[in-house]
């Protein structure tokens, strides 16, 4: 029973009273059946009684008991329920004028409704029964049922209007009074409520409620201290629902007179509408809590307010704001400032707020927006702030820090006041880096020059000073370089500059570039024995350029133990140490030495990239000592372990000019012969083809040499003088550096002499001078038809050329056939390592997952591979392993990359870091993850969208739906260029949206 009927208690039957006049005691057979139904109808037989009223009604000849049997036919139908009842009542009021029982049909059945509890229809038949005449004591029944009728059906106006009719009634006036009152309570008349329950006060059955409705009118009308007085009194008696609501006023109540401690314990029992709370409920407990300082439980209230668009809302999420920084949760308190910052109800705390958000956004970064937008957006919308300079200092850090330097730069040139030269020189400084990073180093050489121009902080122009030179030595500007080293040495502040440990190293290099070996060797030399702390890669390369300066500058004895240092260092190019000071060797005339070295070099570094070069060597001393049986059997060795390396067709030729020169002429015509059908087009072969002639020529064998080379197609005895000046002319424009010439006289070269002698070296000239200029469609041409030719001194570079441009066309099958055979011949170590990383890019594209984790893995267990390709193969890994379920290999993998890489795989790293502790069930962690990875990489949108969400699901995890929902609703409403992330942010959220609804009435779950 709900409030408004409980002091309705009185059970009010008030049904006709059926009775009748003592009858003759003789009937007529037609009286029997009526009074046979009468008495089954007194006995709520209805159905059985109407039928035989049915029959009297046809039979009898007495109008009384016709217009009888007619009213109770109608009654009956009525509490049968039966279809079209209501109108046999109306028939019979309009077929009987005359009967006794007329004038009460409407307020019996009227009645009977009322008495069902159902008022609606009781409402309809007491309109009917309006204007019947009544007597005094029916009235006031009348005008009290009608009136309560109205009452329980909400229609307020007119019920007041028939219950003060009998308001005065000594029957029903306590209860009239009540149910006044009752309105003008649920009215707020709380004055007229009071004033008619005063006067019913003493009515025990109706004032059980009273102290309830007085507390909850005492607490709207703001009088406190009187409402916690009544619903404390009411509180032993009250039901389950009344209890949880007279705590929530005797809660509110403390809380309105600011006793927040008083509150909590009222507030904490108040059960809720249904038993859900709404936003207002959480922020009440949740203010309580922060004026008590237990900011921990606030935090627990206040973040349960979702969807809030209020005052109160707004006053929440900046006292949430507040909670989260007093317990150093910078994050989540950067959205609830936000938040605050973006309501307008109160203006104070939408400023406030904003300056927060401001100040957090510096100082953590910022995941929807950037930094510098947001403080900017503080300086338009409070321009007079007396906070205007804090925020205009923290723009310029804040691009500084995110490393925005040319947004820093255009700010501070278009606002002088904003920060002070030196600021400006350093930011010009560190710009000028990042374009040097970027490769772009004429754009950078123009920042460092406004940098050293300031001359404001002289260690930042020493610094600039010194990248000036690098960006002029790596555009092989190397007289400059040189000048600019210089500078940087005799600046004072150089020794303090993290550069200056690098600077004999760097000048040695400018020298080495230029040949000037003698003044390189000097400057390795001082690098090598200065006091400078030295990384061992650079000081075990000093004493490799300073051995290979001393070896170019004939110095072979201080370059042997130049290239003994290196050796001892160990690690890499300890092969090309051995292998150089073996051919020292030979520069000092000590053949023997020379042999032993070259020997003890293949057997120690049997995977090295000069053991072909150094079977070479060894074959040409051999044969320089006249032990040709070695040095043929050196030849040997390397075409049959080497057959790709383009020492073999030199050692063939040798090996054939070695038999001639000891008059075995067939043997040295087989090698000759031999060197040209394997390698034609090539130098050697048109050397083999030349010796071969001579050998002809000494023996009378003309003929046989002039029928031998008509099959030769790059051989043309006739136009040879022609093709070597063709070749010759455009080969010296090459080597002028005037690409165009060049390239007009090579195309022109290969268009006469297609098949020339000199066609694979133009060939290769103009692949290289088409790649310099750009034009990679036309570089591939010539690199394909080197590729496509036996192997030659030009195939490995072409190798290379070919397979990083299938890769930059996306030609994954073509790239991998070119790669794989690269991977197999190359001299070069850095030519490997190129082959194998991007046959695992390749294959990674075509979805070949095994191949992919194979080349991976064999870039890994290279030595010499810097961080940049080891991430690389990390990441390959991992993704890899991520495509089949392997998700303990994708773990460990990115917990590598982790460690090594920069920029985008850094990025991808952290938020796959992140994403593992989530499944683990480490949210702290993991927030942590996503935070660094928002802060760090937030030019990776798409990469930290999908960090946010990962954010989002740890702080629902963590019982805070105001941060889980806050974040996806930005990653929807910020995000809408990666709509896969949106997506998988839209059915999270509304995931959680349904799971809060169900403890808080303010969410609907259904709106986005």
């Amino acid at each position: 029973m709900n409030l408004t009927q409980k002091g309705f208690t009185m059970l009010l039957l008030l049904g006709s009273a059926v009775s009748y006049s003592q009858q003759s005691k003789i009937y007529t057979y037609g009286q029997k059946d009526y009074y046979k139904a009468l008495d089954l109808y007194n006995k709520k037989q209805y159905q059985a009684s109407q039928v035989i009223f049915q029959n009297v009604k046809r039979t009898t000849t007495d109008n009384e008991i016709e217009a009888n049997a007619a009213y109770y036919i109608a009654n009956a139908a009525i509490r049968t329920n039966q279809l079209g009842a209501d109108k046999l009542m109306e028939d019979f009021v309009a077929n009987y004028p005359t009967s006794t029982k007329r004038s009460s049909a409407f307020m019996d059945v009227a009645d009977y409704y009322f008495n069902q509890g159902r008022y609606a229809n009781a409402l309809h038949w007491y309109d009917m029964a309006e204007d019947q005449s009544l007597s005094n004591a029916e009235r006031d029944e009348f005008n009290f049922k009608k009136g309560y009728s109205l009452f329980v059906s909400k229609k307020y106006g007119p019920a007041k209007e028939y219950l003060e009719r009998v308001s005065t009634s000594q029957e029903y006036g306590s209860q009239a009074k009540y149910y006044i009152g009752y309105m003008a309570y649920q009215g707020d008349d709380y004055n007229e409520a009071n004033q008619y329950f005063d006067q019913v006060s003493g009515n025990e059955e109706l004032n059980k409620n009273f102290s309830y409705y007085q507390a909850d009118m005492n607490f709207k009308l703001g009088k406190f201290d009187e409402a916690i007085k009544l619903a404390k009194e009411q509180l032993p008696n009250a039901d389950r629902n009344e209890l949880s609501e007279l705590n929530k006023i005797i809660g509110e109540s403390y809380f309105n007179k600011k006793e927040y401690q008083a509150a909590i314990p009222y507030l904490k029992e108040y059960k809720g509408k249904g038993g859900k709370w709404n936003n207002t409920d959480f922020y009440q407990l949740g203010y309580a809590y922060y004026k008590q300082g237990d900011y921990e439980s606030a935090i627990g209230q206040f973040n349960k307010i979702v969807e809030g668009n209020n005052s109160v809302a707004q006053n929440a999420y900046y006292h949430l704001g507040e909670c989260y920084l007093k317990t150093n949760k910078k994050q989540q308190a950067l959205n609830a400032f936000r938040n605050a910052s973006d309501m307008p109800f109160d203006e104070q705390i939408k400023k406030d707020a904003f300056l927060n958000y401001a100040r957090l956004s510096y100082e953590i970064g910022n995941p929807y927006q950037s930094a510098p937008l947001v403080l900017t957006n503080y300086l338009k919308a409070y321009p007079n702030s007396e906070n205007t300079q804090e925020i205009q200092e923290l723009l310029v850090d804040s691009y500084i820090t995110s490393k925005n330097y040319d947004a820093a730069l255009d700010l501070l040139e278009k606002n002088k006041n904003y920060s002070t030269k030196t600021t400006y020189q350093k930011v010009a400084f560190y710009r000028g880096l990042e374009l040097f990073n970027e490769g772009k180093y004429a754009e950078a050489k123009e920042y460092f020059n406004k940098s050293a121009k300031e001359q404001q902080d002289l260690l930042f122009t020493a610094r600039a000073t010194y990248w000036n030179a690098e960006v002029d030595y790596l555009m092989e500007n190397y007289s400059e370089a040189v000048i600019g080293f210089k500078q940087f040495n005799q600046n004072t502040m150089a020794p303090q500059t993290p550069e200056y440990k690098n600077m004999n190293y760097d000048l040695a290099y400018a020298y080495f570039k230029q040949k000037e070996y003698a003044e390189a060797a000097t400057y390795f030399k001082a690098y090598v024995d200065g006091n400078q702390q030295k990384d061992n890669a650079h000081l075990k390369d000093s004493y490799l350029r300073l051995a290979d300066s001393q070896f170019a500058s004939s110095q072979y004895w201080p370059a042997m133990e130049a290239y003994n240092k290196a050796i001892e260092l160990g690690g890499d190019d300890a092969d090309y140490a051995h292998f150089q000071k073996a051919i020292s060797y030979g520069f000092v005339d000590r053949q023997e030495k020379k042999i032993t070295e070259l020997e003890s070099f293949i057997n120690r570094f049997p995977n090295s990239t000069l053991r072909d070069d150094a079977y070479y060597e060894l074959g040409n001393t051999y044969i320089n000592n006249n032990q040709t049986d070695k040095g043929i059997e050196a030849y040997g060795k390397l075409a049959s372990e080497y057959r790709m390396s383009s020492f073999v067709p030199k050692a063939m030729l040798k090996e054939g000019l070695v038999y001639y020169n000891n008059g075995a002429n067939e043997k040295a015509l087989s090698k000759f012969k031999s060197v040209v059908s394997a390698y034609p087009n090539t130098p050697e072969a048109v050397q083999a083809v030349a010796t071969a002639k001579q050998v002809y020529v000494d023996e009378g064998r003309v003929g046989e040499y002039a029928s031998w080379v008509k099959g030769l197609g790059f051989v043309n005895v006739t136009d040879t003088e022609l093709e070597s000046a063709s070749f010759e002319s455009a080969e010296r424009q090459y080597i002028q550096n005037k690409s165009n010439a060049a390239i007009k006289g090579f195309e022109g070269y290969l268009n006469e002499f297609p098949q020339g002698s000199n066609a694979l070296k133009a060939h290769f000239y103009l692949g290289e001078l088409y790649y310099k200029e750009g034009n990679k469609e036309k570089a591939l041409l010539h690199y394909e038809y080197i590729v496509n030719e036996k192997r030659n001194e030009f195939s490995e570079e072409a190798y290379v050329k070919t397979g990083e441009m299938y890769m930059q066309n996306k030609n994954y099958n073509k790239a991998i056939e070119v790669l794989k055979i690269l991977e197999q011949g190359a001299d070069f170590q850095q030519n490997i390592i190129f082959a194998q990383s991007n046959i695992m890019k390749a294959s990674y594209e075509q979805k070949n997952y095994p191949q992919t984790i194979t080349y991976a893995e064999k870039v890994l267990n290279t030595t010499k591979v810097d961080d940049r390709i080891k991430s690389d193969a990390y990441v390959m890994i991992a993704r890899s392993a991520i495509a089949t379920g392997d998700e303990a290999k994708a773990k460990s993998a990115y917990a590598e990359v982790q460690k090594i890489a920069t920029g985008e795989l850094a990025a991808e790293a952290l938020y796959y870091d992140a994403y593992f502790k989530n499944k683990e069930g480490n949210y702290e962690a993991s927030n942590a993850s996503a935070q660094k990875l928002a802060k760090d990489y937030s030019a990776y949108k798409e990469t930290g969208a999908k960090g946010l969400i990962v954010m989002a699901k740890n702080f629902f995890a963590m019982d805070d739906a105001f941060q889980a929902t806050y974040i996806l609703q930005n990653v929807i409403d910020n995000f809408s260029q990666y709509p896969e992330v949106v997506e998988d942010a839209k059915k999270e959220l509304s995931l959680i949206k349904t799971k809060e609804a169900q403890r808080n009435s303010s969410i609907n779950p259904n709106q986005n």
